[in-house]
């Protein structure tokens, strides 16, 4: 079902192709989209406020971000600065498809990037790499129908939010279960579990020490680059270290043993 909703028919019209291959992933934007709304609208956010962030930060991670930390009233430059450090990634999402966008003019470049995000990245990657026929154009549409789709349900959200009375207690449970929940998903390696572990350490030591939420960038950035530099010296040096060896890899028993031998 998945390789059929990337397959493109014969003589259908681009728009209707493009949205089939985006389906899923618009399908799967609706629920996350609508816990989305329903919190920035308990942070504060009305449905006009829901609508532009949805458009003008156009990423679910950042989205809970800043709905977390208006809950607890942290200052606008550490929400700008977490929001940076966050974002970051995109500069090298960005630079590995830049291959595929050769020769295009500097607005459809400015507009792509500005619409980028990790899942319609890994849609385009997608049939960039395996479809010869992908147009730049297309990979555009991917990312407008992915806003559009992520947009409205955060509207919906705001919408449904506006006729529920929130604890606010409530959401920063639903928001520390989510980013809990989005910390284990992401989770490849033993290292990346030292770096949390790390994380949380440094979070508590910083924000008693400087007595502010800008605690957390500091203890943001010392936890990635210390797993930046462990990462690259093992693997350099040390590529059959265990902190190495995947959480979910069912052959990781077998890599240990021979590695053993």
């Amino acid at each position: 079902m998945v390789l059929e909703a990337f397959l493109v028919k014969k003589n259908e019209p681009n728009w209707l192709a493009v949205l089939r291959t985006v389906m899923p992933l618009g399908l799967s934007y609706i629920p996350i989209g609508l816990a989305c709304g329903v919190l920035l609208h308990a942070a504060g956010f009305n449905h006009l406020l829901t609508a532009l962030i949805s458009v003008l930060v156009f990423s679910g991670g950042a989205q809970f971000l800043i709905a977390s930390m208006l809950t607890i009233n942290a200052p606008m430059t550490t929400i700008i600065l977490m929001m940076f450090f966050l974002e970051l990634r995109y500069a090298l999402l960005g630079s590995s498809l830049s291959r595929y966008l050769k020769g295009q003019p500097l607005p459809f470049i400015f507009a792509f990037a500005f619409s980028m995000n990790d899942e319609n990245y890994a849609v385009n990657y997608l049939k960039f790499a395996t479809d010869k026929h992908w147009k730049p154009t297309q990979a555009l549409l991917v990312e407008h129908y992915s806003l559009l789709f992520w947009t409205v349900s955060n509207i919906i959200g705001s919408l449904i939010g506006s006729a529920l009375t929130i604890n606010l207690s409530v959401v920063d449970f639903a928001l520390t279960a989510l980013f809990i929940y989005m910390a284990v998903m992401q989770t490849k390696s033993r290292l990346t579990i030292l770096v949390c572990a790390l994380s949380g350490v440094l979070t508590i030591f910083f924000l008693v020490l400087m007595k502010s939420t800008l605690g957390l960038v500091v203890a943001t950035l010392i936890a990635s680059l210390t797993g930046y530099f462990i990462e690259r010296h093992l693997l350099a040096r040390k590529p059959e270290s265990h902190l190495l060896y995947k959480v979910h890899d069912p052959t990781s028993q077998t890599a240990m043993e021979e590695s053993d031998k």
